[in-house]
């Protein structure tokens, strides 16, 4: 397993951003590759800027490389100039730590976090010098194993995958390596693929699709079962239920180029018990479990002291709900240590809690991004989608912000939503223009930012049966909204491109059978899909075409109760029938309270764990509702960075 540095760097002066692909970073691991040890290439499939922060990804490799069985590196998706250069030289995919070739490690680990990054999984499997095809691969290839929230779908991907990892990955993947190594230890000799495949398959976590049949009835989907009875016919998440017993990363990467989210990230809490029937994270990562506060503290302290940052986000889906988070915040930024210089970002706060007092703490160093997320246009949509805050909070909360000196704020809205109306698109208009009033009582020229993306329905939600917008129908909403925001200067309008919106809907809800539509689309030269300059929906639906697949069947439909779907066979801990019943109080515009303040509803997110939620107060967050429950909700990110020439990053 020699470097390949000698032939790499040749090719670092042709190339846009070199440092991609050096690694060196403080906190990079050094390892020692042995017999004994089975080595893991982890594989971020996108750009080293896109991929560096990945807080999942810097979680196993600590893990993994403090194990006396393991060694863990890095790789991400080379730019398209460095494939080139690659392929031109005949260089494979490689590691950043020691430039060794992808094909000489034990497993490729990708992190799925976006579907339209499928097309650079092949890519990358391909570059390793491996057959993208799972039943084509040789007893000496690595396994190709991927983990991360796409994987609660892992059918579009079966053909190419060898184990998808569900859920939560600290525990299991020390379980994988102990199977790996001995599969090493064993010599990987003709046949033992095989049966190293059906060990994993026992697992808990673990899903082995080359071990279950597919049978289809026409374009519906019949069943996935397994063939051999060891083999679960239905594979659970993993979830650790002590997040405090896992405090990583503890040597953040800290790299040597600018990358997205370039600060100290600590995950104060993971889960969310708000509800929000468009959010597949929101869904999957149940029940709530808090990091201990004093936890928090020592990671932000010794972080900050290791990296040299002086800004520190923290991180979870609704960042406000965290026990105690006034003065976990008040402490960093008053903290003698940090000298006062030293800011900090609460992603996902929600509206209903941001006040002029966590405003004023916030920019006591410097004014962070604001972007509020209220989703929905009216309140009636809110209640749809079960963001349940009020006009009044947002108002509220825009109010704290240009009150302490803000002069630019983002909303961040769905549209393609169940039974949405042309009212409540123009709904959209009028918060972002009604906000920008709110700013003008406060500062001269405020800019309020209004960005709107194409709703897709995702797997494990109450959202999984309905039925996705065209491109035409999400176009003629821009319009609406282009419509009603031009005569107002203080209010700009972004979108998100329709067409990525489809083609994220095909990758994400489809079958087995979209697993030749991804290859296909790779093919055609369809790679960096989540970004603009690459993406063409044409490859998409040509595919589709050439497959004989509809578009219609897969996207455009409304799926009934009973219907089969894709990723029946994993579970993500939640009750299909209550997933079924906030789909038919979703069309009755009929609102679930918050569980962390009410009473148990059964989703069954907390069966089997001995816990409800880990959480250090019972007590509502200030701003809730007034008895009805309907209040709680909302959320506000600060900041949301975007990349501009993403797919994601909007039009004007």
């Amino acid at each position: 397993m020699t470097s390949l540095w000698p032939r790499i760097e040749p090719l670092l002066a042709r190339v846009h951003k070199p440092a991609r692909y050096i690694g060196c970073e403080d906190g990079a691991s050094v390892p020692a590759h042995g017999p004994g040890r089975a080595a893991w290439l982890l594989v971020y499939p996108d750009s080293y800027e896109v991929g560096l922060p990945n807080q999942g990804l810097q979680i196993l490799y600590e893990l993994l490389n403090e194990r006396g069985d393991a060694v863990a590196e890095r790789s991400y998706a080379p730019w398209t100039d460095m494939e080139a250069e690659m392929r031109r030289a005949g260089v494979p995919l490689f590691s950043l730590e020691t430039h060794r070739r992808a094909g000489s490690f034990d497993v490729l680990a990708f992190n799925l976090s976006a579907e339209l990054v499928y097309t650079n999984l092949l890519n990358c499997i391909d570059l390793a010098g491996v057959d993208v095809h799972a039943d084509r691969r040789r007893p000496e290839d690595p396994l190709v194993v991927a983990g991360g929230h796409c994987t609660f779908n892992p059918e579009p991907l079966a053909d190419f995958v060898d184990a998808f990892v569900i859920g939560d990955g600290e525990e299991v993947v020390g379980e994988i390596t102990e199977v790996v190594a001995a599969w090493k230890r064993s010599g990987r000799t003709e046949g033992s693929r095989r049966r190293v495949l059906r060990e994993l398959a026992t697992v808990a976590g673990v899903y082995v699709p080359s071990l279950y049949d597919v049978s289809y009835d026409g374009p519906r989907l019949v069943a996935v079962t397994p063939r051999y009875p060891d083999v679960p016919a239905v594979v659970e998440k993993r979830t650790i239920a002590d997040l405090g017993a896992w405090p990583y990363p503890r040597r953040q990467l800290v790299p040597l180029t600018e990358v997205v989210h370039d600060r100290l990230n600590v995950e104060i809490f993971r889960g969310c018990t708000r509800g929000c029937r468009f959010c597949q994270a929101g869904m999957i990562t149940r029940p709530v479990r808090e990091r201990p506060a004093s936890q928090v503290r020592e990671m932000v302290r010794s972080g900050l002291d290791r990296t040299g940052y002086d800004e520190v986000s923290l991180t979870s889906l609704s960042s406000a709900d965290f026990s105690g988070i006034d003065e976990v915040v008040s402490g960093i930024i008053n903290d003698p240590a940090c000298s006062g210089q030293v800011s900090v970002s609460l992603p996902s706060l929600r509206v209903d809690a941001f006040t002029v007092g966590v405003a004023a703490e916030i920019q006591k160093v410097r004014r962070t991004g604001l972007t509020f997320a209220p989703e929905g246009g009216t309140w009636r949509m809110r209640q749809v989608i079960n963001k349940l805050i009020r006009e009044e909070d947002l108002y509220g909360a825009v109010e704290a912000a240009f009150s302490q000196g803000w002069h630019r704020v983002k909303l961040y809205f769905l549209t393609g939503l169940p039974t949405e109306t042309e009212e409540d698109t123009l709904g959209i208009a009028e918060l972002a223009r009604n906000c920008a009033a709110v700013g003008r009582r406060h500062v001269r020229a405020p800019s309020v930012t209004a960005s709107v993306g194409g709703f897709v329905p995702k797997p494990q939600t109450p959202f999984q049966w309905f039925r996705q917008d065209t491109v035409e129908e999400l176009r003629a909403k821009v319009r609406l909204l282009r419509d009603a925001t031009r005569r107002d200067p203080g209010v700009q309008l972004r979108w998100h491109d329709p067409r990525a919106s489809v083609a994220e809907g095909i990758a994400s809800r489809g079958d087995r059978r979209v697993g030749a539509v991804i290859e296909e689309v790779w093919r055609r030269g369809g790679t960096f899909q989540e970004w603009s300059e690459h993406f063409d929906l044409s490859r998409w639906t040509s595919a589709m075409d050439a497959h004989g697949l509809s578009l219609d069947w897969y996207v455009h439909r409304e799926r009934p109760q009973d219907e089969v779907l894709p990723w029946d066979h994993v579970s993500a801990g939640l009750h299909r029938d209550f997933l079924w019943q906030e789909w038919r109080d979703a069309l009755a515009a009929a609102g679930t309270p918050d569980c962390r303040w009410t009473p148990c509803y059964d989703c069954g997110a907390c069966t089997g764990y001995g816990i409800e939620h880990v959480v250090g107060s019972p007590l509502p967050p200030a701003g809730g509702s007034q008895g009805t429950g309907q209040d709680l909700g909302g959320g506000m990110s600060v900041p949301v960075e975007l990349r501009p020439s993403a797919v994601g990053a909007a039009s004007r």
